[in-house]
């Protein structure tokens, strides 16, 4: 285990297990690795706790599993959710220890097989040595793609879909069929697995290097989605020059990113579309021109979205969605790209694009000596009254700052804590008083209210223990306990945490706002748009 972990296990800060290797001499040395690599044993780590007296009220269920899948598994954590995602589907137990197994099962009949499987890989997203390195979309991402590829039909298709993460979220309400290819061949059995645990469509995955060993030569699909490998130079170029999917170019070594997208388009068929996870990278540089000028010339390219930071599980940089269609036969390019600018967005903000953030750029605007697609470079342009649009976000701050006085709510000195009987959500779920959805508890009796047992959950008293993999706490909502309590005093509490939840989401805004109206009001001072004038308020 890591010292994060140890963290997490003891119910303390990173920086406090750091003391403790400075501090106290008979602390565990690591079992592997030095420094931030560090690997401790599980049992040295819990009998050192144990002897200091620094032991918590005990980890969550979910916990003790990771940490048994950690020890037994070690670093190869898509093979661990593999067996896990396994036993939970046929019941196969060939992979696990017999005490793990049965962690597992609990685990499962607490929540259900489904969520247990989805709390382990937010995990894996979640660890600092992990993340990135595991062909696993982040959920942010997901949503971002799910949010532009339009209504899906038909085929829908990744030929690098990791774990399956893009392709589940394309179910559709009509009849659509999940195809993909993987060359972990871990990870494409673990979604053939998730496929299972989902209750959705069948997915379908062959394991192979998509570029080098196209696995589904013939497959033509009406959406084709794709989070493709980045910086990868030795992606098969010189075996594959003249291969038919450069319909575009050849793309450069360096340019494994626009063969990717190449190869994505190759199996879209006529009337379909591509969505395809870019580095901002792509859109600007000078080996990728050539081929960028194609994609404009002959209309494939029809939108490019530039994401704010923070949208993948490896960096924290931007990137950008490139969104390709194949016209049918009689179908003409419109003659225009859209251009969408979110890079001032949240990466957990609704993606809603406004006026500011987009525009339609005339294809023959793009094809200069450059051919830059970076969507900030065109939707700036059309910012043309820099003082109308500072002027309303100023308002949308002011407005926001007055409704926020009358937001908080009234309250008095309590006893200092709320003494009586706690029930745990999962018992409620279990007798059928609550339903649970994800970090969701609604109220499925009228002796509960559903804003009372929502604030509880959120509370910190609920959270302080770390059932996340990440530096921060998530809120192991089925092993969260409620304090027993009449309906009226229940309502009265419920009001308070509406009024409080009110309360954030405005202060959310405000914070959006205020970045807007900081951005118009630079841009605009250093374009020569507006000019500095005296504060006259006091």
């Amino acid at each position: 285990m890591t010292a994060s972990e140890i963290a997490r296990l003891a119910n303390v800060t990173r920086a406090a297990v750091s003391n403790w290797r400075k501090r106290y001499p008979d602390f565990p040395t690591p079992a592997s690795g030095v420094g931030r690599t560090a690997r401790f044993a599980l049992p040295d780590v819990k009998a050192w706790l144990s002897r200091q007296g620094k032991v918590d009220e005990g980890p969550s269920p979910e916990v003790l599993l990771w940490q048994a899948l950690r020890a037994q598994y070690g670093d190869e954590l898509l093979e661990a959710l593999a067996d896990v995602a396994d036993a939970l589907t046929t019941g196969s137990s060939s992979g696990l220890e017999p005490e793990t197994r049965t962690q597992l099962l609990d685990l499962a009949r607490e929540s259900s097989p489904a969520e247990a499987v989805d709390a382990l890989l937010s995990r894996v997203l979640a660890s600092p040595v992990r993340a990135g390195s595991e062909p696993m979309s982040s959920p942010r991402l997901v949503a971002a793609v799910r949010r532009f590829a339009g209504p899906v039909r038909g085929t829908v298709f990744d030929p690098a879909c990791g774990i399956g993460s893009l392709l589940f979220a394309c179910r559709g309400a009509g009849e659509v069929s999940l195809v993909g290819q993987e060359v972990d061949p871990a990870a494409a059995r673990l979604a053939e697995f998730r496929a299972s645990l989902g209750g959705g469509p069948e997915v379908a995955i062959r394991v192979g290097d998509s570029l080098r060993h196209d696995q589904w030569p013939g497959l033509r699909a009406e959406l084709v989605v794709c989070e493709a490998p980045v910086n990868v130079s030795d992606w098969g170029r010189d075996e594959l020059l003249l291969d038919q999917r450069w319909e575009f170019g050849v793309p450069t070594r360096a340019e494994s990113e626009l063969a990717w997208l190449q190869h994505c388009y190759a199996h879209v068929a006529p009337g379909g579309r591509a969505i395809v996870v870019m580095p901002a990278s792509v859109a600007y540089r000078k080996a990728g021109r050539r081929i960028r000028a194609e994609l404009v010339r002959r209309g494939a390219l029809i939108q490019v979205v530039a994401l704010p930071g923070g949208m993948v599980a490896s960096h924290q940089q931007p990137v950008q969605l490139w969104l390709l269609t194949r016209p049918a036969d009689a179908e003409r390019p419109s003659g225009y790209i859209r251009m969408i600018d979110l890079t001032d967005y949240g990466p957990d903000d609704t993606l809603e694009p406004d006026m500011a953030h987009a525009v339609d750029v005339p294809a023959i605007d793009l094809l200069d000596e450059e051919v830059d697609l970076t969507p900030a470079r065109y939707v700036t342009a059309a910012r043309t009254d820099h003082l109308v649009d500072y002027e309303a976000a100023r308002a949308a701050v002011v407005a926001r700052l007055a409704e926020l006085r009358g937001l908080l709510p009234t309250v008095a000195a309590g006893p200092g804590s709320l003494e009586g009987a706690t029930v745990r959500i999962a018992d409620l779920a279990r007798a059928g008083l609550v339903e649970v959805s994800g970090d969701a508890v609604t109220a499925a009796d009228d002796r509960l209210d559903t804003d009372y047992l929502a604030g509880f959950v959120r509370s910190a008293a609920n959270a302080k223990r770390p059932i996340s993999g990440s530096g921060t706490f998530r809120v192991d909502v089925r092993g969260a306990r409620i304090p027993q309590m009449g309906i009226a005093d229940q309502r009265a509490y419920g009001a308070a945490f509406r009024r409080l939840d009110e309360f954030e989401e405005s202060v959310a805004e405000l914070a959006r706002w205020g970045r807007r109206a900081a951005e118009l009001a630079r841009d605009g001072l250093a374009h020569g748009s507006l000019l500095p004038r005296p504060d006259t308020t006091d």
